[in-house]
């Protein structure tokens, strides 16, 4: 190896230098990160550039920042500002429109999730019966008796369905606007039609 060379840490010296367990070195490898080189026997080594990398990631989950917005701040170099090294308005930009661009996805995510378990949760509650009768009728229930109970219960929820219903409909008409005078009133047919 020459003088010239960068000097190359395996991931126990690196980690030592850093004061960190090799672990968090390989684990910030496996979500992109930081990619080392490696030996011909495929061991990581890392070279300065990886060590200051890691610095930045590090003190910026000390500052609590996500690993998500750490991989959009590590994508933009930083720069010369007031004198310290920070992110121009535009970097900031860009971090900005990422990160809101992976909470929309997210809420889109979340919103389809939560439609999909309403419509497992009727599934389920439709259902739940179904296994209910089955079981009795195994465990040697009358069939008669067990259908009888079926049809009380469908009745009663049917009713319970109306009355809710007919309450919605009597809260629609007590709003503003939509009172059943209003829906139902007929234009005037008492005045002249002139015509030229």
């Amino acid at each position: 190896m020459s003088k010239d060379a960068p000097a190359l840490l395996t991931v126990r010296d690196a980690a030592e230098r850093l004061r960190v367990t090799p672990r968090t070195l390989k684990y910030y490898e496996e979500r992109g990160l930081v990619s080392p080189t490696r030996s011909e026997g495929r061991y990581r080594l890392y070279d300065d550039e990886d060590l200051k990398r890691f610095g930045r990631i590090l003190r910026l989950r000390s500052l609590g920042f996500s690993l998500q917005g750490i991989t959009e701040m590590l994508k933009r170099p930083l720069e010369a500002v007031d004198g310290a090294q920070r992110f121009s308005t535009e970097s900031l930009q860009q971090i900005r429109d990422a990160i809101a661009q992976q909470i929309e996805a997210l809420d889109a995510h979340i919103e389809t999730m939560r439609r999909e378990l309403k419509e497992a949760q009727k599934h389920r509650a439709e259902l739940s019966p179904d296994l209910d009768y089955l079981e009795r009728r195994l465990a040697g229930e009358n069939a008669d008796t067990l259908l009888e109970q079926r049809r009380n219960a469908l009745a009663k929820a049917n009713k319970a369905n109306r009355t809710t219903h007919a309450r919605k409909e009597t809260e629609a008409t007590k709003r503003p606007g939509t009172s059943p005078a209003k829906r139902t009133r007929k234009p005037r047919t008492g005045g002249s039609d002139k015509s030229s």
